[in-house]
């Protein structure tokens, strides 16, 4: 593919991705808004010490299958009929287990609902289950339009139906049906969209040809799963529920911007790379731009996200939530840096180097078992500091790998990164002293989000930094095509 033909394909994807994931994360961020002022910090502990669970048994259903056939360019209707049937049949034995052990859980977190609650909520896992192979296709043909329409209409319907049920009383129960509506809705529109059937057999070849790769796949998912929510569980093994909640609400909104970039990017970055994977300067090139667009974007946020956080979550949720606040703003150190290293976790996938893949992830389970002994002890907020150390460590041991394969090296990262790194950090510490002497929390944040972006873009400009012209010119030449 031509660089012109590659540049169109990489812009509409990300339009599209971009829109699907920023519009995801708006619904969410919505419903979340309503429910967290309804339904008492514990409820919400409740669901969130079950995050690790949850999050395990949908990265085992798909055992890293779904990547080995978007990563395949020729493949046949058996493959996919055999991934779908193996889908379906794990999902429905892991929640027989989990069915089953739901008593020994709710022992093990000091509380009693959760028997139910799992019972109830890892239904989820089925519908989930039955929409893979759908959203795998849509995603192979770069019809993120279409992923686009069915995510948004699911997450509407199921945030709806949760915000109802909260008012109405149903506490914990909202929160339980907002999982498991999103996961019928979800799959049940991607049969909609999705034409394909599983037609075929089943196919024993087929599948062990798959597990070649995709073991270290699926060893890779389950220790990064692990490890991004184990922090809820581990909580809740030892602090009261509300804590939980403090701690993982907290994560969720600092998630919320970084998800969606890097979300964004990874899905385009899927496609592109696993195109151009022998072209080894090229996917150098494309793996700096990336890096570059991220870096002009999540580090601004990520600063001015920080300044406010405390009137944000004062006016958006009163006293009842403020303790979770310096969580976020620690959280959001290691969230600012977190969307480069599934950029890198792609490339190694484009090159199918999943020994690489493996490796870091098993060097970086290593290292924050040790932080969490080390820090755990300290207390919760001595936790979220760990998230950042092991975040910074990840990054790193991504790029001493990422330069073995295509040539990018640490300093090549510092040179992509560095200025918006440091203009961001600039532009928010003088928007911040300028504005604290403020008293109203509203215009405090007002005056914030304006001065600090604009400031930034200024700088930007003074400097002239690539990304910034590289927009100006995307602006102009839209103009130009609609003349």
């Amino acid at each position: 593919m031509a660089d012109s033909a590659l540049k169109k394909k990489t812009t509409d994807s990300l339009f599209w991705s971009f829109l699907d994931k920023f519009g995801q994360q708006i619904l969410n961020f919505a419903s979340m808004l309503i429910l967290m002022n309804i339904v008492a910090a514990e409820e919400y502990g409740l669901v969130g010490s079950l995050a690790v669970f949850i999050a395990f048994s949908s990265i085992l259903i798909d055992s890293g299958f779904g990547r080995v056939l978007l990563n395949r360019k020729e493949l046949h209707e058996g493959d996919y009929a055999t991934v779908f049937y193996f889908n379906v049949s794990l999902s429905i034995i892991l929640y027989l287990l989990f069915f089953i052990s739901a008593p020994l859980l709710a022992r093990m977190f000091h509380a009693p609902a959760i028997t139910n609650i799992v019972r109830i909520l890892f239904i989820s896992l089925i519908f989930n289950a039955f929409g893979l192979i759908h959203q795998t296709l849509l995603t192979k043909n770069a019809n993120f339009r279409g992923l686009t329409q069915v995510n948004t209409l699911a997450l509407l319907l199921s945030g709806v139906t949760a915000v109802v049920m909260a008012i109405a009383g149903y506490g914990v129960w909202s929160l339980v049906a907002q999982t498991l509506l999103y996961a019928f809705f979800r799959s049940l529109f991607l049969w909609s969209y999705s034409p394909w059937r599983p037609t075929a057999r089943f196919n024993w070849k087929s599948l062990r040809s798959f597990f070649a790769f995709g073991n270290k796949l699926l060893a890779t998912s389950v220790i990064t799963t692990t490890v991004n929510n184990i922090y809820p569980s581990l909580i809740a093994t030892f602090y009261p529920m509300n804590q939980v909640a403090y701690f993982n609400q907290a994560k969720k909104y600092q998630e919320i911007p970084f998800l969606t970039l890097g979300n964004a990017f990874r899905s385009v970055a899927m496609l592109i790379l696993s195109e151009i994977n022998e072209q080894h300067e090229r996917l150098k090139r494309v793996v700096s731009k990336i890096i570059k667009s991220i870096a002009f974007l999540a580090f601004p946020i990520g600063f001015i996200m920080i300044a406010i956080a405390e009137p944000v979550f004062y006016l958006l949720f009163k006293e009842k939530w403020l303790p979770a606040v310096p969580y976020f703003q620690i959280l959001t150190f290691a969230g600012m840096l977190s969307p480069f290293i599934h950029i890198f976790q792609e490339l190694f996938i484009a090159k199918e180097n999943a020994r690489y893949f493996l490796g870091i992830e098993l060097i970086k389970g290593v290292i924050l078992v040790v932080l969490i002994l080390l820090l755990f002890p300290h207390g919760i907020a001595a936790l979220a500091i760990s998230w950042i150390i092991y975040t910074v460590v990840s990054l790193l041991i991504s790029v001493i790998l990422a330069g073995r394969v295509i040539r990018y090296t640490l300093l090549h990262l510092i040179k992509d990164i560095g200025p918006y790194l440091v203009l961001a950090a600039i532009s928010s510490a003088a928007a911040y002293l300028t504005t604290r002497k403020i008293d109203n929390n509203a215009l405090f944040i007002l005056f914030n989000l304006v001065i600090a972006p604009l400031l930034y873009i200024f700088i930007c400009k003074l400097v002239k930094l690539e990304m910034l012209k590289e927009i100006e010119h995307w602006f102009e030449k839209r103009k130009q095509e609609k003349r």
